[in-house]
């Protein structure tokens, strides 16, 4: 285990619209804010044809394949997600969300592309001083938080 110490900064709450795209649509917010690690809070509905990932493909042997899911109908959804810079400076998050519908669900990264249906709620917790960025693993070729 590694580990860096930070402090609390800024609080944002925000409203997302319907279509607006969860990780598009957090990562520009927090490079627009100067935003460079934060935690973030979804609660709201996510829309039809959302894809999340829900793991790698067991069969798969010559590397990491993400195995791709697209949600059927429209669902309720909650997430966590942390956002740190890349090696570029920007912003990069990773959140998982659940999400479900008539009784069924379903658990995944949102970097696929997970939409908002109708509003979207987010609270986004500025982390300060963190010395924490996203750097590409080489065995995986994912972009994984790096501390100093």
């Amino acid at each position: 285990m590694k580990y860096t110490s930070a402090t609390l900064g800024r609080v944002f709450v925000l409203r997302l619209e319907d279509g607006d795209v969860l990780n598009d649509t957090l990562e520009r917010f927090a490079e627009e804010q100067g935003v460079t690690g934060a935690l973030a809070f979804y609660v709201g509905g996510v829309a039809d044809g959302s894809t999340v990932v829900v793991g790698p493909d067991a069969e798969c042997r010559d590397g990491v394949v993400a195995l791709l899911h697209s949600l059927a109908g429209t669902q309720e959804a909650f997430a966590v997600g942390t956002l740190f810079p890349n090696a570029e400076g920007k912003p990069v998050l990773h959140m998982h969300a659940a999400s479900g519908r008539e009784g069924g669900a379903t658990v995944g990264c949102t970097r696929a592309g997970v939409s908002t249906w109708l509003v979207g709620e987010v609270i986004l917790l500025e982390v300060s001083s963190a010395q924490a960025r996203r750097e590409v693993d080489k065995s995986s070729g994912f972009e994984l938080l790096a501390l100093d």
